[in-house]
């Protein structure tokens, strides 16, 4: 009877087992939801699909080796050593393997929300290799390693008591605990995280002053149900790690619940303190503190306690996602702070407030305190170090993010192809604007603003062909309705109609193919500008021109910080390494309204800015060329800035300066401002087609020696 009693508690237990590890599986779709939510749109796709790679990817190592490290008979406490390509005929066994596959594929996408919408697939991909095959396999040992063989290999159950067979890690010999992950999984994978997004840097504009630091996720909503579908999936989570449904479990479930809805009051509350209303990111962040919180001590504490546990949990959070925002470290979900900061609380909670008679190790209270420090000290150094040297050593080797243009163009189409409805309606909009085909049709799609956009568009075009003798009254509705679509079209890319603008530049090339260019991209009340020359000659340099234009239009069209558009450009260019070229210019920009004027000179000619009485004020590079050197900081990238009310500010390439005089000798930069002045004119056009023409009378060739390019600002 005993033995029948035994085999349906055992059977029960299996049950409750495997029905966790599936609610656990349901959280992958909650980061996804949660991930996607606060990802720009333009990355919704990356994101999604990076959720679904990384479990397949890590449950595949997982079963290969990460297992066996984790699981198998230890190395002095260190690592495993057997267990590899696990494969079983015992339903415990199977049912354990699962579970904790489960726990790894969690710890893999804890990465992912955070270094979202800038790092490649391929790269995120191998980082997750890194994380579920060596590293979290290894500190799980440290901490979790006897919870397998010492309960289910009954062979060897006398070896192992006697010592024989070591199963234990050096961690779980000292006293750690951490019963479902706070450290083991989650501040493992937010050291992991901590160390991507130092190594790839923030997005681009993240926190230039136009932006002020707040990028706008796709859908708040989507982020929301995703953070409700992972409180689900977390009583699964925690349930789960007791291993058997006894009278445990209801403890660990309500100590579960109380500590996120305690923690999403927290972030609540907050938010109301800070900004009069209720801030959906703090409302997110709030319970996952919580929750992180609580899993390490779910089962030895007082519901009391977890109440306090979990609201301290979401007040951390909260300040170190504020701290990361100051130092311009860019987690795009929250992950650090959520899964580290919280999960280091939750498991120093765990020596300060817990039953000691529950965790059973004979420690006294500071003793487990100080041995809880022990192991989030050592988990932590190992974690973040071989993390961030291994990504920083292969990043050298393979590029981990994507290049600045990508990143701007989105990686859904970057590093997927795909395209929105929107996009594809605009661009038959365009299409059907050009060529006049009243034939053409948009997508269609009822679930989406633009396919129902493109639904009702096409519904109208169908009522245009069927009626003969109404298709001219409906011709001219059509094309009013595709102008206002083409002017919708312009406001997403805007157009140079610099009409509004007191800028104007030249370019004369003095061969076919031109080193030099300027650019201008209006944006609103501001127009940010450009005057490069490449160091080079020929096609070569005509590449590098195209490519250092690109990067200014897809830049400015962001509105980034001018010392961080330098910065970016200086590296995409390094690692184009184009014969070894670099570039020299002034990238600025420019207020219509207050008529103040920034710029960044990187190794470029001098900057003038001539007043009203034709005296002028003179600015030297600050700043080293682009391309030349591989940049980690953007303050290298210095900002000069003057309000030129009634000025106006010159520059120029080293053809206007080397010009040559009647003399035939370089006219230098004070020939150039004496040629400015002689042209001097409040046409800005007549200005200079006039110093042009000066430059070309003086060349005793009537030929440039070298390309003349020249861009003034200023009423």
């Amino acid at each position: 009877m005993d033995e029948v009693i035994s085999k349906i508690t055992q059977n029960i237990d299996t049950l409750w087992v495997i029905d966790c590890a599936i609610l656990v599986f349901i959280m992958q779709a909650g980061f996804m939801c949660m991930e996607t939510g606060l990802s720009r749109h333009k990355n919704s796709i990356n994101v999604a699909l990076k959720n679904a790679a990384d479990f397949g990817v890590s449950v595949v190592i997982f079963w290969i080796f990460g297992f066996g490290l984790m699981f198998g008979t230890s190395y002095n406490g260190f690592f495993g050593t057997d267990l590899f390509f696990f494969k079983t005929d015992k339903a415990e066994y199977m049912t354990y393997f699962v579970f904790q596959a489960m726990f790894v594929a969690t710890a893999a996408t804890i990465i992912s929300g955070a270094v979202a919408e800038r790092m490649k697939f391929n790269g995120y991909l191998i980082m997750t290799v890194l994380a579920t095959g060596i590293i979290y396999p290894i500190v799980g040992h440290w901490a979790w390693s006897s919870s397998f063989l010492s309960k289910y290999d009954t062979v060897n159950q006398l070896l192992i008591a006697t010592g024989q067979i070591r199963t234990t890690g050096w961690l779980s010999d000292l006293g750690f605990v951490d019963f479902a992950g706070s450290t083991i999984v989650h501040s493992v994978g937010g050291w992991i995280a901590l160390a991507a997004v130092l190594i790839l840097g923030p997005r681009i504009g993240k926190y230039s002053d136009t932006n002020k630091g707040k990028f706008t996720g796709s859908s708040f909503p989507l982020a929301v149900l995703g953070t409700l579908i992972l409180w689900f999936g977390w009583f699964g989570f925690n349930g789960g790690s007791n291993g058997a449904m006894n009278e445990a479990v209801p403890l660990i479930l309500i100590n579960t619940f109380l500590a996120a809805a305690f923690g999403l009051l927290t972030g609540l509350s907050i938010s109301y303190l800070r900004f009069k209303k209720p801030d959906p990111f703090y409302i997110i962040l709030g319970p996952l503190a919580g929750l992180v919180a609580i899993t390490a001590g779910c089962n030895s504490m007082t519901s009391v306690t977890s109440i306090f546990v979990g609201i301290v949990g979401a007040i951390i959070a909260i300040i170190v996602n504020e701290i990361l925002n100051k130092y311009e470290i860019d987690d795009v979900v929250g992950a650090v702070p959520v899964h580290l900061a919280a999960g280091i609380w939750g498991t120093l909670a765990v020596g300060l407030f817990s039953d000691l008679s529950i965790l059973d190790t004979g420690l006294d209270r500071f003793s487990q305190i100080k041995i809880q420090l022990i192991g989030v000290i050592s988990i932590g150094a190992f974690t973040f170090i071989t993390s961030f040297l291994i990504l920083k050593l292969f990043n050298k080797v393979y590029p981990l993010r994507v290049s600045p243009v990508q990143e701007e163009l989105g990686l859904n189409i970057a590093e997927h192809g795909a395209v929105s409805v929107e996009h594809d309606l605009i661009t038959v909009l365009d299409k059907q604007s050009a060529s006049g085909d009243l034939k053409i049709r948009g997508p269609q799609d009822p679930f989406t603003a633009g396919g129902v956009i493109g639904l009702y568009y096409n519904k109208m075009m169908d009522k245009l062909e069927s009626s003969e003798a109404e298709k001219n009254k409906w011709r001219s509705r059509i094309s009013k309705e595709i102008e206002l679509a083409v002017k919708v079209q312009e406001n997403f890319i805007p157009k140079r109609n610099l009409k509004n603008y007191p800028v104007k530049g030249i370019n004369i090339p003095a061969r076919e193919v031109s080193g030099d260019f300027f650019s201008f991209y209006p944006n609103n009340e501001n127009i940010y500008f450009i005057i490069a020359d490449v160091a080079g000659k020929g096609i070569h340099a005509g590449m590098v021109m195209a490519k250092a234009s690109t990067l200014f239009e897809v830049l400015s069209q962001g509105k980034v910080d001018l010392n961080e558009m330098a910065f970016h450009m200086n590296n995409d260019l390094f690692n184009t390494k184009t014969a070894g070229m670099f570039v020299t210019g002034i990238i600025g920009n420019y207020d219509i309204i207050s008529e103040e004027i920034k710029w960044v000179n990187a190794g470029h000619q001098p900057a003038l800015i001539r007043n009203t009485k034709g005296n002028f004020e003179e600015f030297e590079s600050k700043s080293p060329p682009l391309g030349v050197i591989f940049q980690n900081n953007k303050s290298v990238y210095q900002v000069d800035k003057k309000n030129i009310k009634g000025h106006r500010f010159y520059s120029f390439t080293d053809g206007l300066s080397e010009s040559l005089n009647k003399n035939n000798e370089e006219i230098g930069i004070e020939g150039a401002k004496k040629i400015i002045n002689n042209n001097f004119n409040s046409s800005l056009a007549n200005e200079l087609d006039n110093i042009s023409k000066e430059v070309l009378s003086n060349s005793h060739k009537d030929k440039l020696n070298d390309d003349l390019t020249i861009l003034t600002i200023g009423k």
